[in-house]
């Protein structure tokens, strides 16, 4: 089990290169047509949760789709030597630079980290004091790596009743409110096991809560070998506010 730092949210590029790495596929020889049909499937969570860019995502579904539709088409199009072009070529020319440059940014980021462990004289002793060994090895995720988990939540959520009743909202800080009582200081919970068999409402602004807290660095999120979970524990206990009262699954909004 480790202990991740969420990346930046970044864009459809990465999603691909997630899939990627994640199945240990060859880039120059990529499966269009199971990659986009789970492309698709992450964006619509995406667009369920509102996270920003979804509109990159589509246009890069669209031209999955455009390539997947190519693929099972007759090849009319031949390069200079005559050889069928692939489909893929542009896409696989695409990926491979946007790997090119963003090893070159996570190269300058890892010298920048290095630089920043040195101390001018006079200095490293008194700083040296404060430091404390990491007892998790910090790896690096993205926030599809925890779309995984979502996904799986809300698949195994209860379908919306077909008789009326009263409707539920929940908010990103009613949900903070939430998990800073939920989750004690010190203690590991499971995201899969505080959301299961929870509404859709409350599953979706549980996990941007989750992605807040993260980015404010109030919680730390671990990734076990399951793929499709994690866990995330308070950094520090929240101060005891008089009154304050987290949102239960009774407390809705029309």
């Amino acid at each position: 089990m480790y202990k991740i730092r969420l990346q930046q949210f970044e864009g459809p590029l990465d999603l691909l290169l997630f899939f990627i790495r994640r199945d240990e596929l060859d880039i120059h020889d990529i499966p269009i047509a199971r990659i986009a049909d789970e492309f698709l499937e992450y964006v619509s969570y995406m667009e369920e949760v509102d996270l920003d860019g979804v509109g990159d995502f589509l246009y890069m579904a669209a031209v999955l789709i455009n390539i997947k539709a190519r693929l099972l088409l007759p090849s009319t199009e031949v390069d200079e030597e005559g050889e069928p072009i692939d489909p893929r070529a542009e896409l696989v020319e695409r990926l491979l630079e946007y790997v090119r440059f963003k090893e070159a940014s996570e190269k300058l980021e890892s010298q920048w980290e290095e630089r920043a462990k040195q101390f001018t004289r006079g200095a490293a002793s008194a700083v040296e004091d404060t430091l404390v060994e990491p007892d998790e090895e910090l790896v690096e995720a993205t926030v599809f790596d925890l779309i995984s988990a979502l996904r799986r939540v809300l698949t195994e959520a209860p379908d919306e009743p077909i008789h009326a009743v009263e409707a539920e909202s929940f908010t990103v800080e009613e949900q903070q409110v939430y998990l800073r009582a939920a989750i004690g200081s010190g203690e590991r919970h499971s995201f899969v096991e505080m959301a299961q068999g929870r509404s859709k409402p409350f599953v979706i602004a549980t996990f941007l809560a989750v992605l807040e807290m993260a980015r404010l660095g109030e919680i730390d999120i671990f990734l076990a070998g399951d793929a499709s979970d994690f866990e995330i524990i308070l950094k520090q206990a929240p101060a005891q506010i008089e009154g304050e009262a987290s949102p239960s699954n009774e407390e809705s909004a029309t």
